[in-house]
């Protein structure tokens, strides 16, 4: 008999030791092991959505609270992380480059990590962090001082640092890391400052360089210390010197298919915005202006760093519409291999997942005034008149003729993720309607100076509402449901089997609607705008949902006209963690 609990003990105890440490199935199975939640977007494909069906249309009424988190201190600017949920666990990201590890049962605080953040740090758009990442024993995730760290899984204590980029040139990083096969990829942000966008993967276990991929044409890549190959031609499609600032921020990190072996990294606007600076000289036809690989979506060799394919959706592009929106790995319901895009332009995109070339597009936002549509090659129909003025041609050179332009730079939708749905076959996309009045001026680079070349003021379009979450068949391009809400939507979306679509406001509602028809069917009010990210998991046999609730981002710092809608709506920092009860889920 001793023997035997002997046995069942040592049995027990590798069971445990071998699930200690995150493994490359346990990334590759995230979205089909229910207990976990070790990715962002619950799956390296960002597909959000959950095979879990005890939380379903008929019990959602009965979903309540868990526990609630607190940030605590006086750092509440906007909250935008996706929590992870991983032995026993949570992790989440904090502004200002915080790290926490939560004890998932009872909501108390485990250990937490401060970065050291120094002063002249440049971020853009709030001092957000939107996640980490899992891989061994260690927990990683990027610093607005263009910084990766990895840390103990279990006591928070830092395994390696490393430099992603120079601060003091406007360099910073707020996505959430990616890791492919035990490299951890990035991207960098700080388009805003004539930076140039980069991809680069690291050994997750030691921090060393392995690739580096510039994504602005004439800049050398990297492998394993050595040069590799340019990215793109020089000149092709930038004059002058006008690539070595280019832009073309990878900021929102990237997305992987298992099944093709591809990273898919968006990248960001060319600096700087004043297109026709940019262009001085450079012929239009064909490519020659087009500014890669700015704008666009690549298709990257995660071994090698090498660029498989790129598509660019605002080719020659001058209203700040960063290419950089998630790009979804799914399978139609023919049975086809796609990636979808939601883009800042407007509309949304259909590509074949095998050489990410062009399938279909539909506008999924209203008034689009920049392009009249897209053409059989993928390429926007320019509506030439509605791009900003060249202030060359201006009577004292100083500001080129104003246009209105719709969506405003902030975009048809801006980083908040889009879910898909397995069983609807629908993408549901946190969108916003809103315009902007928009300009060119002259401008020169200087390192760690904004680097525009642009004013523009943000204005509403509709009376009755701004954000828009639209239930979307990517099949089609039709919108089979919207939801209209009068601030902007800033915040992630999740699907579940159960039928459910999750997201919050800015408002501080988090919501739950029926997949098919957009029907509220839940709703509970978390006390600060949601800008974050939902996920769910299964604990002893009940289904648990989460989602940071602090209003900031963007929105208030940018939003012109916008952000007096908004500018009542208090900050904050609080987790909350709902559950089914197992004697509610049966009603």
């Amino acid at each position: 008999m001793n023997r035997f609990i002997m046995a069942v003990t040592a049995g027990i105890m590798a069971t445990s030791v071998a699930h200690a440490e995150v493994t490359e199935d346990d990334l590759n199975n995230d979205q089909n092991i229910t207990t976990q939640v070790v990715t962002n977007g619950m799956g390296r494909h960002l597909q959000r959505y959950s095979p879990l069906e005890i939380l379903n249309k008929d019990n959602v009424q009965n979903l309540v609270p868990a526990w609630a988190f607190s940030l605590g201190g006086e750092k509440q600017r906007g909250q935008e992380t996706q929590p992870l949920v991983y032995d026993g666990m949570m992790y989440i990201t904090g502004s200002y480059s915080r790290l926490y590890a939560i004890d998932l049962k009872t909501g108390m605080e485990v250990w937490q990590y401060d970065a050291r953040l120094p002063e002249g740090i440049l971020p853009c758009c709030d001092v957000v962090n939107r996640g980490a990442a899992i891989y061994g024993d260690k927990i990683y995730f990027g610093t607005l001082d263009a910084r990766i760290v990895a840390l103990d899984l279990k006591t928070g204590d830092v395994v390696w640092r490393d430099k992603i980029a120079d601060y003091k040139a406007g360099y910073s990083y707020t996505a959430a890391p990616l890791i492919v096969d035990g490299l951890i990829i990035t991207g960098n942000s700080g388009g805003e400052f004539g930076i140039v966008g980069e991809v680069q993967a690291r050994d997750a276990e030691t921090g060393d360089l392995v690739w580096t991929r510039p994504v602005i044409e004439g800049h050398m890549g990297t492998l394993n210390g050595e040069e590799s190959t340019m990215t793109g031609t020089l000149n092709a499609t930038w004059p002058g010197d006008m690539w070595k600032t280019g832009g073309g921020a990878t900021w929102l990190g990237g997305s992987y298919d298992a099944d093709t072996d591809t990273l898919v990294f968006g990248t960001g606007n060319p600096a700087p915005w004043n297109s026709h600076l940019r262009n001085a000289g450079t012929p239009t036809e064909g490519n020659a202006g087009d500014n890669l690989y700015a704008a666009s979506r690549l298709g990257i060799d995660p071994k090698t760093g090498e660029i498989k394919w790129h598509f660019q959706t605002t080719p020659r592009e001058g209203w700040d519409y960063d290419g950089v929106n998630e790009v979804v790995a799914y399978e139609n319901r023919a049975g086809e291999k796609r990636w979808a895009t939601a883009d800042r332009n407007g509309f949304f995109y259909v590509l074949n997942r095998e050489d990410g070339a062009f399938v279909r597009a539909a506008p999924f936002v209203k008034d689009i005034t920049w392009a009249s549509g897209i053409d059989e090659t993928g390429r926007p129909i320019f509506v030439e008149e509605n791009r900003p003025g060249d202030p060359a041609e201006a009577a004292d050179g100083k500001k080129g003729e104003v246009v209105f332009s719709a969506p405003g730079f902030l975009g048809g939708k801006n980083w908040m993720p889009m879910a898909f749905s397995q069983k609807t076959g629908n993408f549901y996309v946190p969108s916003n309607e809103w315009g902007m009045d928009i300009w060119n001026e002259p401008i020169t680079y200087k390192k760690g100076a904004a680097y525009l070349g642009s004013g523009f003021t943000i204005k509403p379009m509709y009376e009755d509402h701004i954000g828009s979450l639209k239930a979307m068949d990517p099949d089609t391009g039709e919108v089979k449901w919207e939801y209209k809400n009068e601030a902007p939507l800033w915040a992630g979306v999740m699907t579940t089997a159960g039928g459910l679509v999750f997201t919050g406001t800015p408002e501080g509602r988090f919501i739950a609607f029926d997949d098919e028809t957009g029907e509220e069917l839940w709703s509970f009010q978390t006390g600060s705008g949601i800008v974050g990210q939902p996920i769910t998991w299964e604990q002893d046999g009940e289904q648990y949902v989460s989602v940071i609730s602090g209003w900031g981002g963007a929105v208030p710092l940018w939003g012109g006209e916008v952000a007096k809608k908004v500018n009542y709506l208090n900050q904050g920092g609080m987790l909350w963690t709902f559950k089914l009860p197992k004697q509610l889920a049966a009603n």
